[in-house]
């Protein structure tokens, strides 16, 4: 949703309060997509304090599912979205990129409310999913789930795959 800062902008000691909807249902990072299981609205404050200067703070809930990396059983990951910002349109566009502030979710004088919540997750997205910290993952022969219980497989023998680096262990060992 685009909301337009000019109003709160143009005067000093504006603030504008607001809950806007969060517009996608789907979050989308790299090559995967992510649905989104549960959203609060999006609680936005708009201050300015001087001229040609804006403060967003923002608040939201969402619940994400995601596979586990390991055992690929879904997991919920919940955010709670702390967003504060600060907007100087004073700044030419030339500056901006100079001191690496370029913000995506502004363009011209309108707030992208569902880019500026895209951004925070993308930020605060884990590098690793996991159903539980200690997550046995699936068997490499079968595929179970090895959380439920062992399969019986033998995982003991080396992975072909492997066999070559095996041989340079073996070659670098001391006799």
């Amino acid at each position: 949703m685009l909301i337009s800062l000019s109003e709160v902008m143009n005067c000093r000691d504006q603030e504008i309060k607001m809950s806007v909807p969060i517009g996608f249902d789907v979050f989308h990072q790299s090559k995967a997509e992510y649905p989104v299981y549960e959203k609060s609205e999006l609680s936005l404050l708009l201050i300015s304090d001087a001229a040609k200067k804006v403060r967003i703070s923002a608040q939201a809930k969402i619940v994400l599912k995601a596979p586990c990396d390991r055992c690929l059983e879904e997991v919920e990951l919940p955010f709670d979205l702390c967003i504060e910002q600060e907007v100087d349109f004073s700044r030419t566009g030339q500056e901006q990129a100079e001191e690496l502030d370029e913000k995506a979710y502004i363009s011209g004088f309108d707030l992208d409310t569902d880019q500026l919540v895209f951004e925070e997750l993308l930020v605060a997205f884990p590098a690793k999913v996991l159903c539980f910290e200690d997550c046995k993952g699936i068997c490499g022969v079968c595929g179970a789930n090895l959380n439920s219980g062992e399969c019986g497989c033998d995982r003991t023998a080396l992975d072909p795959r492997m066999t070559a680096i095996w041989d340079i262990f073996n070659n670098f060992k001391e006799v």
